[in-house]
């Protein structure tokens, strides 16, 4: 396994298509999970919501991962003023195809394939460029196919398969790395034993958490902490499974155990199956929703071996079943200090990929830096100029600075129309500082400033 300081997309190119001269096509199809477990009988799930429309515009997220080569389809084109604050910043931006229509239900890759325009434009870069989404479906391979861009990712049944919670407990079992008490379940039979593991732990007064294998963001993750909630789920999926006559199940049972520090490290698989530790994060979570990262993680020359041996051979488990492209991992810290180096695997994308750049360019050596949302209830949308006005001194000025870049602007208005009542809204920023303390009172004031921006659409 290597380490380099290798500018990330660089090394991104190299590791899906063996050169770094030919030019990406970004699609950021974030929660793509949806696309490669919508046929696997997990946990009662819950019909579209408003949520969908915020997480499709996450697309934005693509723009800062991109190089100036490079291309990024969107729904919509960005707000002008977001784009001169990245420019004033030296971000060199790639270009930006958008899509002919959007449907705040549907994927930036669904919009795309229903763009007659956005389809003709790709088309014209087929032999001299390849798509790179968050995550490859059937709905990406659909694309490539009918623009002849090529697919630079593995193909989306290797995707899918590897990206299951049940496979990341099956190989880190495998391989012996630390996890949670937990148990397999792909049928109902062996839900019915899991069940009876779960009720000894329950009566020790220990919690159990069920988990959806394709779950993501909080979603298709259920926490236990009572035999009779146990039951009535149990119930539950034994009746769907007597109605359907469909005995298959996709889920986890696991121990639900101490935590004090949550995780994420990445890692890029090439092609040639060599394996590149990318970084560690602190990732900042609640109630299993990603919330953020803080940088650099604080970890003790142990702890970092454990996350290095384990990304080392959890990447070549993963090449040796066909996959190549970058991995995030998500792992976490007990009370003692020990660590759990696999809660599960992501191959695709993840947040803290799309960080990497603005870190690269951003943030100086030594300094501290934080990702993370700032939930706004707008009653109209705001416009980029309105939020560099209300943070002032706050919004960073000049790369090797203190302040916030706006990662992502389009996710603020996503929700809100004009005249339709108050919305919910959400700021991505990362914020750098030379100290902790420093960030730490950046993060409040920022926080507050957004508040009083937000009031003041409700007035």
């Amino acid at each position: 396994m290597t380490t380099t300081r290798e500018p990330f997309v660089r090394r991104l190119r190299t590791a899906l298509l063996g050169t770094d001269r030919i030019p990406l096509v970004f699609l950021g199809n974030f929660e793509v999970e949806q696309r490669w477990g919508g046929d696997e009988p997990g946990l009662p799930r819950v019909a579209l919501t408003a949520g969908d429309a915020m997480v499709n515009r996450m697309d934005e997220f693509a723009l800062l991962l991109a190089g100036p080569d490079d291309y990024v389809v969107l729904k919509e084109r960005p707000d002008p003023e977001h784009l001169a604050h990245l420019e004033t910043l030296g971000t060199a931006l790639p270009h930006v195809l958008t899509t002919d229509r959007q449907d705040p239900h549907r994927t930036v890759t669904q919009d795309a394939l229903d763009s007659p325009a956005l389809l003709a434009r790709l088309s014209a870069l087929a032999g001299a460029a390849a798509i790179v989404p968050h995550g490859v479906s059937a709905d990406e391979e659909a694309l490539a196919a009918r623009t002849g861009v090529a697919l630079a990712g593995s193909p989306a049944a290797v995707c899918k398969a590897v990206n299951g919670k049940i496979y990341s407990r099956r190989i880190a079992t495998e391989l012996g790395l630390r996890q949670s008490a937990g148990w397999i379940c792909e049928t109902v039979e062996e839900l019915d034993e899991a069940v009876e593991h779960a009720r000894a732990l329950l009566a020790a007064g220990r919690p159990v958490v069920l988990k959806d294998s394709y779950g993501v963001s909080g979603k298709g993750l259920l926490l236990i902490r009572d035999a009779a909630r146990l039951d009535q789920i149990h119930r539950t999926l034994r009746r769907r499974a007597d109605r359907s006559g469909d005995r298959r199940l996709a889920l986890l049972v696991e121990e639900w155990v101490a935590k004090t520090v949550d995780l994420n490290y990445q890692f890029t698989v090439f092609r040639d199956g060599g394996v590149h530790f990318d970084f560690v994060k602190e990732a900042v979570t609640a109630n299993g929703v990603h919330k953020g990262h803080r940088m650099p993680a604080g970890l003790t020359a142990r702890q970092v071996a454990v996350v290095t041996h384990s990304a080392a051979v959890l990447g070549a488990r993963l090449a040796r079943d066909g996959y190549h492209g970058v991995v995030g991992v998500d792992a976490m810290l007990d009370p003692e200090g020990g660590v759990y180096p696999v809660v599960e695997i992501n191959a695709r994308h993840n947040m803290s990929t799309y960080q990497v750049g603005l870190q690269e360019h951003l943030v100086p050596a030594g300094w501290y830096a934080l990702a993370r949302q700032y939930p706004l209830r707008l009653a109209r949308p705001l416009r980029f100029g309105e939020v560099r006005d209300g943070l002032g001194p706050w919004l960073l000025s000049a790369a090797g600075g203190a302040g916030m870049v706006v990662q992502n602007f389009s996710t603020v208005n996503a929700l809100v129309r004009e005249g339709a009542g108050a919305a919910d809204g959400r700021l991505y920023g990362l914020l750098t500082a030379p100290t902790a303390d420093e960030l730490t009172a950046m993060d409040a004031e920022i926080a507050g400033r957004l508040a009083a921006l937000a009031e003041g659409t409700r007035r």
